[in-house]
């Protein structure tokens, strides 16, 4: 079923498919199948900064037998002489089978997959999606805590966060009790709100992220991204609203699950690092077998159907 798509939202995904994802990376977890992608060539097109979605997807394909090419800027390609997007990706899908690309400007994924003759994933498109970070999300939480009646605080920047974005969509699907916590002017825009609602999600406002942590399974916290803010005042008068600390863990459910997309600033006290709370690097981790699992649905071996 995934043979030759796109992967570009998760909202492109049932419920059932997200399920495919998750059961086949725990199978690649425990055995990584070196010759699912022999003779295969993956090209990561990576126009903002990356470190785990980019080595990750790498570390997945060489695991699975296959070879990368790496862009990571526009300066080191045509585009800095004046060439589009579009007939970029057109030139890189000739060389390639598949393309993974991260890119400033919303809605660049789906653009490239209009035009590419070969599969493209979309790891991150301004503040718009960025599904297989959503997959490992799922993959983490089914592995670390339970999918089925989870509860959970979102924590942070959640109106340019691209990660609480796309990981509502999913467990909306799953009929999740969500619980934002956002500094003022930060909060889950309204129409996306309203998106979730229809989807299936249970917002759940709260007034302190001390009560959302008392009801949460999963607390998933994200940075202030000084990036996303068109006016950096805006951004130093939010930055640092939320801080994960060894005392505001004290009064904590004993099995509450951390986690974080990272790269962190100082949201999270690195001494919580040593807690059991915290899976964030177990998180990071799961981006392999995750990215590995979608490597192989949309590029089966040829001939031999899916893997």
């Amino acid at each position: 079923m995934f043979r030759k798509r796109h992967l570009i939202s998760i909202r492109d995904f049932t419920r059932e498919e997200m399920e495919a994802v998750l059961r086949r990376a725990e199978e690649l977890e425990r055995h990584a199948r070196p010759d699912l992608m022999r003779g295969r060539i993956l090209a990561n097109l990576f126009f903002e900064p990356s470190t785990r979605t980019r080595l990750s997807f790498e570390t997945a394909m060489k695991r699975l037998g296959g070879e990368v090419l790496n862009l990571d800027s526009e300066e080191a390609s045509s585009m800095a002489k004046g060439e589009t997007l579009s007939d970029t990706v057109r030139v890189i899908g000739g060389y390639a089978d598949a393309i993974v690309l991260r890119h400033s400007r919303e809605g660049a994924a789906r653009m490239a997959a209009e035009v590419s003759g070969v599969p493209v994933i979309n790891a991150g498109d301004g503040a718009g999606q960025h599904p297989t970070q959503t997959l490992l999300d799922l993959y983490t939480i089914r592995r670390e805590s339970h999918l089925e009646g989870l509860r959970i605080a979102m924590v942070g920047d959640l109106k340019y966060g691209r990660t609480v974005h796309s990981l509502a969509y999913a467990l909306a699907l799953y009929g999740a009790r969500i619980y934002p916590v956002a500094p003022e002017g930060l909060a889950l825009p309204a129409d996306l709100q309203e998106d979730l609602r229809h989807s299936g999600a249970r917002l759940q406002p709260v007034k302190s992220l001390q009560e959302a942590l008392r009801k949460a399974d999963v607390l998933y916290v994200t940075r202030i991204q000084k990036e996303r803010f068109p006016d950096p005042q805006e951004y130093r008068r939010v930055a640092g609203s939320y801080r994960i600390t060894l005392d505001l863990l004290r009064r904590a459910p004993k099995g509450l699950v951390i986690l974080h997309p990272l790269p962190r600033v100082d949201e999270i006290d690195p001494r919580v690092d040593g807690t059991p709370y915290a899976r964030y690097f177990r998180q990071a981790y799961y981006g392999v077998p995750v990215r590995m699992a979608v490597l192989s649905l949309l590029l089966p071996r040829r001939g031999k159907g899916e893997a």
